[in-house]
């Protein structure tokens, strides 16, 4: 197995299984594809800062060769707005709207009244219970529990990669964040997988400062509806503090061989 989640082939890239997820042996997780958009938008305005971006995840992403296209949506001095779209063949598989800011640097106070999570050497080796398969994201991922325990409300995981999104590239700090923030779910999963899926259909993250360092760190809370909806709504961290905020709407559905 290639050690990175995709391989460049000449204007694509093909997924390898550190990419697959939970729910189907032939798809990817959520968060990688979501920093191969990102990393095809870095590359067109690499003086801008990638603040926002809203991930419609329009159908299973196969672990096959896919393609990005990049589009300019407003291109304003400060402020841009870029589409994104994830290809397989000539087929829609995922569209990102992205806001990237020409920002500055500004003396101005920084107010935190939330509290740090312990740190990663702080925390306990974790390993996402609900993959079926033996090697795929939650492999290629090192992920520390910091809050929990996991299940039940509240809890929170460090995660970093341990292969890069393509080979020999080091990660951006925005793409590091992409690759992990799609777990928000998953790490405050609390339905009974055994029996249910909660899958999400986008992702929306959005930062107030880069990333500093490797670690991802996701204090999350999942809720769930009767109607068969819900919501995962995640502080995102790194060593130094609060950096942003990821949520995810599910889908919530009883798995058809459940006893």
């Amino acid at each position: 197995m290639t050690d990175a989640f995709y391989i460049p082939d000449g204007d694509r890239y093909v997924a390898t299984e550190h990419t697959r997820g939970p729910w189907s042996p032939n798809h990817q997780h959520g968060g990688p594809p979501a920093a191969l958009i990102a990393h095809a938008v870095e590359a067109t305005a690499p003086e801008l800062t990638i603040a926002m971006i809203t991930v419609d995840f329009l159908r299973p992403v196969p672990i096959e060769r896919l393609g990005v296209r990049v589009e300019t949506l407003r291109a304003g001095s400060k402020v841009q707005r870029v589409i994104g779209t994830l290809l397989h063949g000539d087929t829609a598989v995922a569209h990102a709207v992205l806001t990237l800011v020409r920002a500055t640097g500004v003396e101005v106070p920084t107010v935190r009244d939330e509290a740090p999570l312990p740190p990663p050497e702080a925390s306990e080796p974790f390993q996402f219970p609900f993959f079926r398969e033996p090697s795929g994201y939650h492999t290629a991922m090192e992920s520390r529990l910091a809050l929990g325990p996991f299940g039940r409300g509240r809890v929170a995981v460090w995660m970093r990669q341990r292969v890069p999104l393509l080979p020999d590239t080091a990660p951006s700090p925005v793409e590091r964040v992409l690759v992990a923030a799609d777990s928000g779910s998953g790490v405050s999963a609390g339905i009974e997988h055994a029996s249910h899926t909660a899958i999400n259909f986008d992702l929306t993250v959005a930062l107030s400062r880069p990333l500093e360092g490797e670690w991802v760190g996701l204090d999350s809370v999942s809720t769930y509806e009767p109607v068969g909806l819900g919501l995962a709504d995640t502080r995102v961290l790194d060593v130094r503090g609060p950096i942003g905020r990821a949520l995810q709407g599910l889908v919530i559905e009883r798995r058809p061989d459940a006893r």
